[in-house]
């Protein structure tokens, strides 16, 4: 079995040091505030995004570069190794065909080589989820064709719920209505997203205010979680900026279903630009999805 690299794009919300420790090479996806761009070497802390979002800055999003995706790859295989790559979901970005693309071109050059694009299908530490197994599978010295069929396996039991605090953001995304984005606000309801089993986000029920959103994300957890309660890989919290209410939510999880480690990570930009500050989720591993 040949050695190989597992790569993934900037979406997972997964704290760099874990990157870092696990030699994943990352392909960014690129962010705009006004018409500046972030992404690859420049950055804005996520902070500063969230702060620009709050002063009304305009922003938007932009997936993989081609000639990046590129010469990523093309350095693994100059060294003789193969490619695992987990992606962000297909159906809410064009980074999974833009990496698909890339992988064909590269095989016609190196025949010998393997390049494994695996649509997670997922998105934020849902994906990261998918990478963290693969992480553990790469050590436990399994190939490439072995970890793809666990994460096939898995696909439709990862959750990412989550709730935005300002609609606008989802409405300029084209994802809600414009009568729907005033009355939501003008009512000050909080609608409850997931991310189907297509990869697709999905509205799953609506709540009044803050306090509510959150107990509804739980009570959802509760009712999916099926029998894996306690054999979860990893239970997660993502949030846009707003710590205080992440460590809030942990809280709570804990009181109600027992965990000592729930991983707290900020959404990213180039999904935040999607969803707005103070957006909250949860991550988890429940039962199928749509069974």
């Amino acid at each position: 079995m040949r050695e190989f690299v597992i790569t993934t794009e900037s979406n997972t919300d997964l704290p760099a040091k874990f990157l870092e420790i696990n030699h994943i090479e990352v392909i960014p996806h690129y962010y705009y505030v006004e018409d500046e761009e972030y992404g690859g070497e420049k950055q804005l802390s996520v902070h500063e995004f969230y702060n620009e979002m709050r002063r009304e800055k305009r922003v938007k999003t932009a997936a993989s570069n081609p000639m990046m995706i590129q010469d990523t790859f093309q350095k693994i295989l100059k060294k003789g190794k193969d490619i695992l790559h987990i992606s962000f979901s297909s159906e809410l970005s064009s980074g999974f065909q833009n990496v698909s693309t890339e992988a064909q071109i590269l095989l016609q050059e190196y025949p010998n080589a393997t390049i494994q694009v695996f649509d997670s299908k997922n998105a934020s530490l849902g994906e990261g989820l998918f990478l963290m197994r693969a992480v553990e599978l790469q050590q436990e010295g399994k190939s490439i064709k072995e970890i793809v069929e666990v994460l096939e396996a898995m696909r439709d039991s990862v959750y990412a719920v989550f709730s935005v605090e300002n609609l606008k953001y989802l409405y300029q995304g084209g994802r809600i209505s414009k009568s729907l984005q005033v009355l939501g606000s003008l009512m000050n309801i909080k609608p409850m997203i997931a991310i189907d089993k297509d990869g697709k986000l999905e509205a799953i029920g609506k709540v009044r205010g803050r306090k509510k959103a959150l107990v509804s994300m739980l009570d959802y957890m509760e009712e999916t979680m099926g029998g894996k309660k306690d054999s979860q890989l990893m239970v997660g919290i993502v949030h846009g900026d707003c710590e205080e209410d992440a460590e809030h939510l942990r809280t709570m999880m804990k009181a109600r279903f027992g965990y000592e480690h729930v991983l707290i990570c900020p959404v990213g930009p180039s999904i935040g630009a999607h969803t707005g500050p103070e957006t909250i989720g949860i991550i988890y591993i429940g039962k199928k999805k749509g069974v």
